[in-house]
């Protein structure tokens, strides 16, 4: 066997892995006309009626896009997540479910604010929110659902929506991953009764900073703009203040970069799409790891994140931080992923500042993920060829065959 790069052999793969962010003349030319038009704050379309609005332009292009009756720009994921939470009446103390596979931002957008995070464990075979662990969380207290679109996947929205629908609960896409992920045929988001998008730097579509909210509800959508603009009543007097919000706007500048970037996305979606399959078929006869499945019903993944599991028995004997510092001498990105957020000290400490009492919710399939066998690679590697494919399956192969000796 060839001697492993950590041990002095040659790295499997010395090239690098697709840059990002991609950008050319369509940015600087979109961008050139924000700086000379000399409105480049989120408010320009309102002080200047006439003015052709770059953000404007963004949320009719993302609202058609996405499958949905209006599109929200605000200033990042996070604070996206907050203000659907409180456009559909997330109230301070109300329960909200959550899987714990998830980043941070899922929780604590809840808690910025009062609510309280409760938290689901996953699938095993998806890694996204158990639709029965959801159902056995409902009590009085739960006002509303978080599903996550861990990786760009579409969680069950079929059965999470008619848990919630059952119960009179909110459903909530966090699809901060998601951006052109389908399911049953129509663009995730405004599915459920809103959705969130994030536009930070690793995402798939890429802004440096950035946020989306969608929805189809007249209603959510007006509370939803009062919230990310300062409490304003959308056609109301610039100075009529009828709710407490705060500025959660983004600048022309990053939607102009926005608008360019979208012009790429089907194309970047196909070559990801191909190149996890590509890898699905590559890694599927390896008994030493698990491909992550679909969830059923889904038409398109959009593959931020392309997750791989190490299979129990093997990941039992394998110290997983080793396994992947292994492969990043090797040449290959593999990251660690989450750590289970019902086991975040920061998390349960925020809980118990708000309510008085610790909580601790069991999610023993998510801390077993975490723990011992998820693997990640980034969105910037599924866009590179197909060598780079063939890279990542040799150097598995190799790192794998050395816990054999």
């Amino acid at each position: 066997m060839n001697k492993l790069a950590v041990d002095g052999g040659t790295p499997v793969r010395t090239a690098g892995f697709k840059e990002w962010p991609i950008f050319d003349e369509r940015e600087e030319k979109l961008l050139l006309e924000v700086l000379h038009s000399g409105k480049w704050g989120g408010t320009g379309g309102a002080l200047v009626p006439d003015f052709q609005s770059k953000i404007t332009q963004l949320e009719k292009q993302f609202a058609q896009y996405h499958d949905a009756k209006y599109a929200l720009a605000c200033a990042n994921g996070t604070v996206a997540i907050t203000i659907a939470l409180q456009a559909v009446g997330v109230k301070p103390g109300d329960e909200v479910i959550v899987p714990s596979y998830t980043f941070i931002a899922t929780a604590s957008a809840a808690l910025a604010f009062g609510a309280i995070p409760v938290f689901a464990d996953i699938e095993e075979e998806t890694l996204l929110l158990d639709p029965d662990a959801v159902e056995r969380l409902i009590t009085p207290k739960t006002k509303a659902i978080i599903a996550v679109h861990i990786a760009g996947a579409p969680a069950n929205l079929k059965r999470l929506k008619e848990i919630a629908d059952r119960h009179g609960l909110k459903l909530i896409e966090d699809a901060a991953q998601a951006i052109g992920a389908s399911f049953e045929g129509t663009k995730i988001g405004a599915i459920g009764d809103i959705g969130t998008f994030s536009f930070q730097s690793s995402k798939n579509l890429n802004a440096g900073e950035g946020g989306m909210i969608v929805t189809n509800s007249d209603e959510v959508y007006q509370a939803a703009w009062s919230y990310i603009n300062v409490g304003r009543v959308l056609d109301g007097a610039w100075y009529q203040h009828d709710r407490i919000g705060q500025n959660y706007r983004i600048t022309e500048f990053q939607a102009a970069i926005l608008i360019a970037q979208m012009t790429r996305l089907e194309d970047q979606i196909r070559v990801r799409k191909q190149n996890a399959a590509l890898l699905d078929s590559l890694l599927g006869q390896q008994e030493e790891l698990i491909t992550v499945k679909e969830t059923p019903g889904t038409t398109c993944h959009a593959y931020h994140l392309y997750m791989l599991r190490l299979a129990p028995e093997f990941s039992e004997r394998v110290d997983k931080n080793d396994f992947i510092r292994k492969l990043n001498a090797e040449g290959l990105p593999f990251s660690y992923g989450y750590i289970p957020l019902n086991k975040n000290e920061a998390i349960q400490k925020s809980i118990e500042e708000w309510t008085g009492k610790p909580r601790i919710d069991s999610c023993p399939v998510s801390e077993r993920m975490c723990e011992k066998e998820v693997l990640w690679l980034s969105q910037t590697v599924l866009l590179s060829d197909e060598e780079a494919m063939n890279d990542i399956s040799e150097g598995l192969r190799k790192v794998i065959a050395s816990y054999s000796e």
